[in-house]
C-alpha cells in the first residue's frame, strides 16, 4: 500500500490516519498508515486470492484523515516498486495497460486549464463569441475557491468604468444565493449590479461568506452553465502536468485523470492559464516570480527592504453546529496542543485562520493543509473536553472540515507590463486599461501568538483603501510564451498589488476580456500581444459592448 502517517512530520504520537485493508470482507492483519512521514510503499501480507471477482475495501480506524494512494498485488516478494516519478509514473502506466503514446483529444481555438471562477468565464465568455473551447479542471467540480470544496465567499465590484458591461458573465456563474438575491435571475432585465450592492448595504457580511453550507455555493449551477455552452468541452477531474512546446509557443497540454490515471492530449492555438499556481505557465517556462519583491527592485513603500519568498497563506474553512444533543470528541494527542489560555473560543474556522506564509504554497501545500488540521482537531479537542469549556461546548459537534486548502499566492506569472502599488495609488493610466480592480491593498501577514509553541496558524490583514482602478490587458498574457494568457490570481503583478486584484469578482472579469481577446486573436490570426499592438481600438469597442449576456442587453 503506498500511503503515510500524515503526523509523522512533527513526530506527533497516535497515526490518526490509520487503517485496514479488507479483501471480500476480511481485514489483513497489517495496519497501514503508520509508519513513515513521507509517502512509500508499506509492506501487507501474502494471502491467497481465489478465481474470479475479489472485492476491495478500506476501513479506517480513527476517522482522521486516512491516506491511501495505490494498493499494488505481487507475487513477486523481493519487488520494490519506485517511489518518486519519473520511475514511479511509468511503473503505473505499465501495470495499469495505458500506453505510451498519447492519442490526441482533439483541436481548439483556445485551451483554458483551471476551472475556477476565472477558468470558468474565460470559457464561456470566448464560446459566446464563436471560439471552440477546451476546459480542463483536476477537481471533480467548478468554481475552485468559490466551490463547496473550499467555500471562500467571491469578492469585488462589477459593471465599473471604464467598461461598465464588463461582469455580466461574472453575475451569472457566482451563486444567486450568495447574495440572496435568487430572484434576480428569473428578472433579466433589473440591473443586477444595482441590486447586489443595496444586498451588500443590508447585509455586508454577505461580502464575505466564507465556509457556509455547500449549498451556498451551488456547484451544479456552475457546471450546468458551463455545460449549456455548445463550444465548450469540459474535461473534471483532469490535471495537466505536461506541455508540449514549438519554440516559444505551446503547441498541446498533456492531463492526467487524477481518479484512473490516464492520460490525454490537448492541442490548441491559444491557451489560458487560469489555475491559481500558475501551473502551465510554469510548465511552459514562462517567466514568473514568487514572494515579496524588494522596495529597490519596484519601488513600492510597501514593499519590504530585502526581498523574500513570504507569501500570503492558506486558509483551511471548517465550522461546527449546534445539536440538540451532547456529543463527545476525541482527546487528539496528535493534534496541535491547546490550553484553556490560548484555544481559539470559536465555532468557526474565519479568514484569519491561515498558515503556510512561510513555506512554498505548491510543493509544501500537503504539509501545510495537514498542519491546519492538526489545529483545527486540537483546538477542538480543547473546546470539547476542557473542564472550563465543555459545557458551553457540549451540544456543539463538528460539522464539516474543508480537505482542500484555499489559496491566496503563489507564482505570478509576468506579462509585459507588471502591476505595482504605485500604479494602482497614483491611478496611472494605460492605454489598454481594461478590467477595474475594486478591492483594498489586502495583504496578510502571520500573527505571533502569545503562549503557543507552534507555527502560526493566525494572521492580520493590512488594507489600503483604493479607487477603483482599471489593470491593463498586457498583464493578462505572458511575456516570453507568446500564445500563453492568464486570468486570475496568477496575473503580472507584484506582491503587493497582488493584494486587490486577486479577489475572484474581479478575477472573474479577466475571464471575460481573455474570451474577448481569443475572439481577436483567431479573427486575425495573431498573438495576445498583437491586439495591444494593432487591434487595440477594435478591442476596446468589443469591451465597450460587452460579452453575450443575460444581463448585458
Amino acid at each position: 500500500m503506498r500511503t503515510r502517517d500524515w503526523v509523522k512530520p512533527w513526530n506527533a504520537p497516535g497515526s490518526p490516519g490509520k487503517f485496514q485493508l479488507l479483501i471480500n470482507g476480511k481485514a489483513l492483519n497489517t495496519i497501514f498508515g503508520t509508519e513513515l512521514a513521507n509517502w512509500h510503499w508499506q509492506k501487507g501480507q501474502v494471502i491467497n486470492i481465489k478465481k474470479g471477482n475479489t472485492e476491495l475495501s478500506l476501513h479506517d480506524l480513527t476517522g482522521f484523515e486516512g491516506r491511501c494512494d495505490a494498493i499494488l498485488f505481487t507475487d513477486n516478494l523481493k519487488l520494490s516498486p519506485p517511489n518518486k516519478d519519473p520511475e514511479m509514473a511509468l511503473f503505473r502506466r505499465k501495470l495499469l495497460g495505458y500506453p505510451e503514446v498519447i492519442a490526441t483529444q482533439g483541436k481548439y481555438d483556445l485551451i483554458v486549464v483551471g476551472g475556477g471562477i476565472a477558468g470558468c468565464t474565460t470559457a464561456i465568455s470566448a464560446a459566446r463569441l464563436g471560439i471552440k473551447v477546451a476546459l480542463i479542471q483536476d477537481r471533480p467540480v467548478l468554481g475552485g475557491n468559490n466551490s463547496s470544496e473550499v467555500r471562500v465567499g467571491a469578492s469585488g465590484q462589477v459593471h465599473q468604468k471604464p467598461y461598465r458591461k464588463l461582469g455580466s458573465i461574472v453575475d451569472e456563474i457566482i451563486p444567486a444565493s450568495y447574495w440572496n438575491i435568487s430572484d434576480a435571475r428569473k428578472q433579466p432585465e433589473l440591473p443586477l449590479s444595482k441590486i447586489i450592492l443595496s444586498a451588500l448595504k443590508k447585509h455586508p457580511e454577505k461580502s464575505i461568506h466564507n465556509g457556509g453550507p455547500a449549498s451556498n455555493y451551488e456547484d451544479q449551477s456552475k457546471e450546468d452553465l458551463v455545460r449549456a455552452e455548445k463550444n465548450i468541452d469540459l474535461f473534471l477531474n483532469m490535471h495537466v502536468n505536461a506541455v508540449e512546446m514549438d519554440k516559444n509557443n505551446i503547441k498541446s497540454v498533456i492531463a492526467q485523470n487524477i481518479k484512473t490515471g490516464e492520460r490525454f492530449k490537448f492541442d490548441a492555438n491559444l491557451f489560458a492559464d487560469c489555475t491559481g499556481d500558475g501551473t502551465l505557465g510554469y510548465l511552459a517556462k514562462a517567466n514568473f516570480r514568487v514572494g515579496r519583491e524588494s522596495e529597490t527592485r519596484t519601488g513600492e513603500s510597501l514593499a519590504p527592504k530585502v526581498g523574500d519568498k513570504l507569501s500570503m497563506g492558506t486558509s483551511v474553512m471548517w465550522y461546527a453546529k449546534k445539536e440538540k444533543q451532547v456529543s463527545t470528541f476525541p482527546l487528539c494527542p496528535w493534534a496541535v496542543p491547546f490550553n484553556i489560555n490560548n484555544c481559539r473560543k470559536t465555532t468557526k474556522g474565519k479568514w484569519q485562520w491561515e498558515t503556510g506564509t512561510n513555506k512554498n504554497q505548491i510543493t509544501e501545500i500537503e504539509y501545510i493543509r495537514d498542519y491546519f488540521l492538526r489545529v483545527i482537531y486540537g483546538n477542538w479537542a480543547t473546546l470539547k473536553n476542557d473542564k472550563t469549556l465543555k459545557e458551553k461546548y457540549a451540544k456543539w459537534q463538528l460539522d464539516w472540515v474543508a480537505y482542500i486548502g484555499g489559496k491566496r499566492e503563489s507564482r505570478r506569472l509576468l506579462g509585459d507590463v507588471i502591476l505595482t502599488q504605485q500604479d494602482i495609488q497614483n491611478q496611472k493610466q494605460y492605454p489598454d486599461a481594461a478590467v477595474t480592480t475594486t478591492w483594498s491593498l489586502d495583504l496578510h501577514y502571520p500573527i505571533k501568538i502569545k503562549n503557543f509553541g507552534c507555527e502560526s496558524f493566525l494572521s492580520k490583514a493590512v488594507q489600503i483603501d483604493i479607487k477603483p482602478y482599471p489593470i491593463p490587458l498586457r498583464t493578462l498574457y505572458s511575456r516570453n510564451i507568446n500564445n500563453l494568457m492568464m486570468a486570475g490570481r496568477n496575473i503580472s503583478v507584484t506582491h503587493i498589488a497582488l493584494g486587490t486584484i486577486r479577489v475572484m469578482r474581479t478575477t472573474g472579469m479577466m475571464g471575460e476580456v481573455l474570451g474577448i481577446v481569443a475572439k481577436l486573436t483567431k479573427k486575425y490570426s495573431c498573438t495576445p500581444r498583437d491586439i495591444y499592438n494593432n487591434h487595440l481600438d477594435e478591442f476596446k469597442l468589443m469591451l465597450n459592448k460587452g460579452l453575450p449576456s443575460i444581463y448585458n442587453k
